[in-house]
Order: C-alpha cells, then sequence, then structure tokens
C-alpha cells in the first residue's frame, strides 16, 4: 500500500519499519475520522446499562465482518442543543455553554480528585462527550446511559473501567501491541535536533525549506530527525500521563519548482491519529491559539510571533469533533491554513464547528503565503495576523467587504475553478473544475453506464483528496465497491485475486464512505445522514443514485411533481448551506432510441435544471456498436456558461470511460478539387477516400439485397 508512494520519494522506510505500521500519505491528503461503534457492557458491578457494551479503540482486521468504517450511520435520533440542556437539567448537573461544546463537571472522576470542575465536554451538534482527564468518549446516548445508572444507583462518579473494550482479536491485539513499540523504537533512534553536527543540522534543514527554524524552536516541540529515512519526527503526547501515542514522520521530495513536496507516515494509522501538535505547550491560561494545517506551519507561527500554535493532524481537510474540546479554552481562534484557495474554503468550513464569533481567518495571497513560506520569505506576521478577518455571520454586506474575496478569486482563477479532474481532460475544459456547494445534475438512458460512469467521476476527485459520500439506493455498497474498486486497480480483480489485498489497503486509505440505505427512503432521514456526514468526516461530495427512489416513501396524495421539487429543493438547499457539492442522478423521460436526450428530458418539472448548476447527460446511440457510441454533454454550466460534448470509450476489462484519442472521429472537410487534379495527401484526403469507400459500399450493399422470392429461387437452384 505504501511502497507506490515511497518509490516517488527521496527516502525508504522499508528498511526500517514493516509496512503494517507506517501508514503513508501524499500531502494535501483527506482523512475523515471513523468513530467505533459503542456499546454499554455490563461491568461486574452489576450496573444495569441497557445491555451495550462500549469500545473505545478501533483496530483494522482482514476478517470479514461489516465494519463501521464502511458506512456512515445516521444518528438514530437526531439531538438538538436544546435538547441536552434541558437533559442535564433535569438531572441537576450544572453546565456552561462553550463555543461549540457545552462544559460539566466530569462524572468519570471522584469528586475530591477533580482537577478541572469542567472536564466533561458535550458536543452541541451530535451530543457526543469527551472527559478530557480520562479520556472517556462516547455518544449522547451512552452519556445518558451513565448518568440513569449514577441516580439509580445514588452514586457521585462513575468509575471509568465501566467502559470496557470491545473484545478483540488476536491479530487486532498483536497489531496494536506493535505500533505501540513501532512508535517507541522510531521516537528512541530519532536524534534531537541539538546533538546533531552544525553541518548536518543546517543540510537537513535546507531539504525541508526551514533554514529560518531555530533549533530551540524545534527542541521547544520536541521535533527529532530519524536518520535511516532522513525524516522529521513530530511526538504525539497525550492522555492524563502526556505520555508518547503515536508519532508523525515527514520525508521532503524534490520537485521541477522551487517548492518541496513532503510525504506523511503515521504510526498508528492515519485514522486513528487524533494529535494537536503543539498543545503540550499551551498554557491553560492562553486565551489565543493560530490554528495551521501543517507542523512546519506551527513551528513558524510560534517563532515568528510567540502565540500559542497548533496543527491539525491531517492537514487542511479535516478537523476532527474529537478535538473541539481542545480549542474550548480559546476565545480567540486564528485560522491560518495555508496560502491556497482549497485551504481558505477549508478555514470557512472550520469556523463553523469552532464557532464563527471567536474565529478569524487568514486569507491566502500573494503577501499572505502558507506560515512556513511566509517566514523564509520574511514577512510580517504580526501585521498578517492582525489581519485577520472575522469570520462572524453577516446578514447584509457591501462591496467593501467583497473586495478582496473578489480580487482573491481573480487572481486564483484555477484554484477558484475546484479540484480538477485527472482521467477526464475535456470535463475539465467545459466545468473547470469540481467546486463546493453546486448541484449537479446527471442523466442518461436507461443501461447506458450511468452509475459507472459516475463512479469513475468521483473516484477521480476521491483519489485527489476530496471526501466523498456515497448515497447508492439503486445497486448494494458491496457491488458498487466492487465497481470502484475495479476502476481504481484498473483491472479485473477475479482474474488477479493475489492482487486483491494491495489494491484494497490502497483503496481503503481513500476518503470514501457510503450510506447504509437502499430502495426506497425518506428524504428527511437521507438529509439527516448528509448533515451529520458533513459535520464528522468534512464531506465535500455527495453522489446520490438516484432521484426516483427518493420519492417512494413520500406521501403519495401529493402529486408527484411537487414530491420531486420538494426533494430537489432540499438538495439544493443542503449543498449551498453545507458548502459541499452534491450530485443528484435523475432518469430521464422515455425516448425513442434514435433521438438524443436533452435537458428538456429530464424527468419531472423544470425545476430540477433551473436549480442546478450543472446539467450533464450521458449520450448513447443505442442503434450504434461502433466506437463513439457514448458521449457526455454539459447542456448547463453556471460557472462560466461553457458547454459541449466529448466522446466516450468505455473499457471493460476496467469499466471505466477514457476520452478517445483526439481526432479519431471527427473527419475534415475536403474542397472539390477541378477534374484531372489529384486530392492532396494528408489527414483529409485519407477521410475524404473512407467516406467515399463506405458510400459506394453501401451502394453496391443496396444493389445486391435480395427479395424473399429470389432467396427462395436461388435456394432451388442449389438444391438441383
Amino acid at each position: 500500500m505504501w511502497r507506490s508512494w515511497l518509490q516517488r520519494g527521496t527516502t525508504c522506510l522499508l528498511q526500517v519499519a514493516p509496512p503494517r505500521f507506517l501508514h503513508q500519505r501524499r500531502l494535501p491528503s483527506v482523512r475523515g475520522r471513523l468513530p467505533a461503534q459503542r456499546l454499554l457492557h455490563r461491568p461486574p458491578c452489576g450496573l444495569e446499562l441497557r445491555g451495550k457494551v462500549y469500545f473505545l479503540s478501533q483496530s483494522r482486521t482482514r476478517a470479514y465482518k461489516k465494519d463501521a468504517k464502511s458506512t456512515v450511520e445516521c444518528p438514530v435520533s437526531p439531538i438538538t442543543v436544546t435538547d441536552i440542556k434541558q437533559y442535564l437539567r433535569t438531572k441537576e448537573i450544572s453546565f456552561h455553554d462553550g463555543y461549540s461544546c457545552l462544559h460539566a463537571p466530569s462524572i468519570f472522576v471522584e469528586p475530591s480528585a477533580r482537577r478541572d470542575n469542567f472536564a466533561l465536554f458535550v458536543d452541541k451538534t451530535t451530543g457526543q462527550f469527551l472527559c478530557k482527564d480520562t479520556l472517556v468518549e462516547g455518544s449522547w446516548e451512552d452519556l445518558q446511559d451513565c448518568l440513569e445508572v449514577m441516580q439509580k444507583e445514588e452514586q457521585d462518579f462513575l468509575s471509568p473501567d465501566v467502559l470496557l473494550g470491545y473484545p478483540e482479536s488476536l491479530e487486532e491485539q498483536e497489531e496494536r501491541e506493535r505500533e505501540l513499540r513501532e512508535v517507541q523504537r522510531i521516537w528512541s533512534s530519532s536524534v534531537p535536533f541539538s546533538d546533531l553536527p552544525e553541518d548536518e543540522a543546517q543540510l537537513v534543514k535546507t531539504m525541508f525549506q526551514i533554514t529560518k527554524v531555530s533549533n530551540a524552536t524545534l527542541k521547544r516541540f520536541g521535533v527529532r530527525l530519524f536518520k535511516p529515512t532522513k525524516s522529521l519526527v513530530f511526538p504525539w503526547f497525550g492522555g492524563p500521563d502526556s505520555s508518547l501515542k503515536g508519532v508523525k514522520l515527514l520525508s521532503a521530495q524534490s520537485t521541477n519548482t522551487d517548492k518541496v513536496a513532503y510525504n506523511e507516515a503515521t504510526v498508528p494509522r492515519c485514522n486513528s491519529y487524533y494529535n494537536l501538535f503543539g498543545l503540550p505547550l499551551v498554557g491553560r491560561m492562553d486565551g489565543e491559539v493560530v490554528l495551521t494545517g501543517h507542523e512546519l506551519d506551527a513551528l513558524a507561527v510560534s517563532q515568528a510571533t510567540g502565540l500559542p500554535s497548533v496543527a491539525l493532524p491531517r492537514g487542511a481537510s479535516c478537523l476532527p469533533p474529537v478535538l473541539l474540546p481542545y480549542l474550548e479554552q480559546f476565545k480567540r481562534v486564528t485560522l491560518w491554513l495555508g496560502g491556497d484557495m482549497r485551504s481558505w474554503e477549508a478555514s470557512k468550513i472550520f469556523s463553523r464547528k469552532l464557532g464563527l464569533r471567536r474565529c478569524s481567518l487568514v486569507r491566502p495571497g500573494e503577501y499572505r503565503p502558507c506560515p512556513a513560506e511566509a517566514l523564509a520569505q520574511g514577512k510580517n506576521f504580526g501585521h498578517i495576523v492582525k489581519s485577520a478577518i472575522p469570520a462572524a455571520h453577516k446578514s447584509i454586506v457591501s462591496f467593501k467587504q467583497l473586495r478582496e474575496d473578489v480580487y482573491g478569486e481573480l487572481v486564483n482563477t484555477e484554484q477558484v475553478a475546484g479540484v480538477k479532474w485527472g482521467r477526464f481532460p475535456e470535463l475539465n475544459r467545459i466545468l473547470k473544475g469540481h467546486r463546493r456547494g453546486e448541484l449537479t445534475v446527471f442523466t442518461g438512458p436507461t443501461g447506458s453506464g450511468k452509475t459507472t460512469f459516475i463512479s469513475e467521476v468521483a473516484l477521480d476527485l476521491c483519489m485527489q483528496g476530496v471526501n466523498t459520500l456515497w448515497g447508492s439506493f439503486e445497486i448494494n455498497n458491496v457491488r458498487l465497491a466492487k465497481i470502484m474498486l475495479t476502476q481504481f486497480a484498473m483491472q479485473r480483480l477475479e482474474e488477479n485475486l493475489e492482487q486483491y489485498d494491495f489494491w484494497a489497503d490502497k483503496f481503503e486509505e481513500l476518503p470514501l464512505y457510503f450510506m447504509t440505505f437502499h430502495g426506497q427512503q425518506n428524504i428527511k432521514t437521507v438529509l439527516e445522514t448528509m448533515q451529520h456526514a458533513v459535520y464528522l468526516y468534512d464531506i465535500n461530495h455527495v453522489i446520490i443514485d438516484n432521484l426516483q427512489f427518493m420519492m417512494g416513501q413520500e406521501n403519495l396524495s401529493v402529486d408527484k411533481f411537487a414530491v420531486q421539487d420538494h426533494i430537489i429543493g432540499a438538495f439544493r438547499k443542503f449543498a449551498t448551506n453545507s458548502s459541499c457539492h452534491v450530485t443528484l442522478v435523475i432518469h430521464p423521460r422515455k425516448e425513442e432510441d434514435d433521438r438524443e436526450l436533452q435537458t428538456a428530458s429530464i424527468f419531472g418539472s423544470a425545476k430540477a435544471s433551473q436549480e442546478a448548476d450543472n446539467v450533464l447527460i450521458l449520450q448513447e446511440k443505442k442503434l450504434v456498436t461502433c466506437a463513439g457510441r457514448r458521449s457526455l454533454q454539459v447542456t448547463k454550466n453556471r460557472f462560466d456558461g461553457d458547454v459541449g460534448i466529448f466522446p466516450l470509450d468505455f473499457i471493460k476489462s476496467s469499466l471505466t470511460f477514457a476520452a478517445p484519442v483526439k481526432g479519431k472521429h471527427r473527419l475534415k472537410k475536403v474542397a472539390a478539387k477541378p477534374e484531372g487534379e489529384e486530392g492532396e495527401e494528408g489527414e483529409g484526403g485519407e477521410a475524404a477516400t473512407k467516406v467515399a469507400k463506405v458510400e459506394v459500399k453501401n451502394e453496391k450493399v443496396s444493389k445486391t439485397k435480395k427479395t424473399p422470392r429470389a432467396v427462395a429461387k436461388g435456394n432451388e437452384s442449389a438444391e438441383k
């Protein structure tokens, strides 16, 4: 899984660690936290906890079982902050309102031993809780169970031992123990920068482009050098005892430009890496922090400004809600996640989780690059931080407030256009890219391969770090995952089963999630699941396949077109409010086989095409069997108005669509030549010759075509 990444870099981790423990990714990358399923267990003390069992950690296994990673479950009963507050009041639990969490006294610590009276944090959006003193966490239902038990048993606290681990398999236990040993081995084998010779330390800094970061700063943050791979080691200290929980290794790779490409490897695996790098250096009384997207950026901010600075574990693509309680103490959070437009979009999303009123955003630009580059260029950090824009919502804005945003879009036209497709360059030419907050309507004839095509389009984006949620109501998730894995591997794995684990391991690292719905579903339930996924996993792209399955559970007494309009309007509102791209597959009306589909062919009223930002149509010539049978037509593009059509070739062995060779299906018109003058040789002449041959052949076929009577007469002659 990780070897292909390392072949592109300048170092090789194969020499120092087995592949099971070093989970590497290329920046930028996106990973959503995968919440472990928690069930309350009946502890030895005999407390009634509804027959459930908690488990606090999730380990990877090769066994055939349903894993929480592959699905995004809908909240059993959506909770509101009002419901949470009312329940806590009924249990006589004091609390105060925080930015993104409610703060309450921990019920898992004896009252006499509580260091912090408000160490229990309850997420306002999901109800999930975390005790910072004991690291006990669970869902809102779990917290209710615990409080009911305390009230029934007349206790003033519960032991953390009540939350037992889910029974692990032998493989899982061994892997977890080996990961912990691997963390200790890497850390003990790494060398502090203060122990390196001056010339070697300077060479390493030059390789990572951090020559202006002092050794004192590196020592204060605990950064070390792992010599076997020439990688920087960033430690993760956590827990009540601030012990070493994990490490992140960063290697540098030179590129054709002046910039350096970084490769990351984490131990333990990336979906269990919940570190806020730099958090142990933050004082309990600090009220301001700078949140960065990279460890090197945190070093630069801390050295240049003296402000507390922390870095997200997976870059500027994901802010796991489990980390929100650790940011509650700050009255002001400055988000400086990078110097590009994708980081700017992520900043606006994260500010909603953290609380708009306390967040300020550093807008990217020529004079505001990422912190590491700003330090290398000698920028004024104090001016950049002070000029950060408040994220508080304004109902009315003037052009003065929009002026910098407009200028930013003019300067960064390519980044504003969105994420580019790697497999569909023609789609980039027309749509320019995949953008947040848009609604795309996709249609095509029945059996033309809509699901197969849209799965490859989504896979293309997912491979580039776009967190993707699939809602497939027409085919089950196993079959859909099989299609996408085949497209990912570009081969039929049933014929190469020995390669399955290799490709499955790489495919598993993609930020891809599936809704467990199948068949007809209620729109409210689906939207709640989508909102839940956007909050927990920072989903950027949702695919709904297809609209017709959303209409079965609605009121049958209402006009079906009105129901469809309501559903489309709900998806439009969700895409805008959540800044998430929604791709909606809709079946077309029944058309003649020899007629091409149009925008008006979309089933239902005109609301689908009106609300959509993009309309894509998979055209299929059913009466044609040669190459060029299928094509993709863009009939609406609200971004810049470009529309067009380009052919597609279907490769059955890999279930992929690829654009054919340019000019393969095009015939150039050739001007008529005077009598006796030969046509020019070349592409146009050859094309004209082919057309003439085809016409002659068709003429001969029509002349030699026999009637049934002539055929019968010919058969009698043959018998004689």
